[in-house]
């Protein structure tokens, strides 16, 4: 089952949403790419691609308030890679 799970965007604090599985393995939401992680849109099947999410804020058709332009600028979201740390260790037994 999938649940509305809401980020905020770090430029100008946008309220964006996703439907997620009920696990999150979250990392962190940064205005820049980390390095060397690959990243798919929102429209792409980000809970098996992909090692976060690029949001377009207000661009990409996430936001919650659809009266809300955004700022237009990306932002990432980052997940717990598996097996890097001991909450990714925990993944790869799921």
């Amino acid at each position: 089952m999938k649940y509305p799970v809401t980020y905020y965007c770090p430029h100008c604090e946008t309220i964006v949403e996703l439907a997620r599985d009920g696990y999150l393995a979250d990392k962190s939401v940064t205005q820049y790419p980390l390095d060397g992680w690959s990243y798919v849109s929102v429209d792409d099947e980000y809970e098996t691609d992909g090692d976060g999410v690029r949001f377009v804020c207000g661009k990409d058709g996430s936001t919650v308030d659809p009266n809300v332009d955004g700022c237009g600028r990306p932002f990432y979201l980052s997940f717990v890679r598996k097996g890097t740390t001991e909450a990714g260790s925990a993944l790869i037994q799921r």
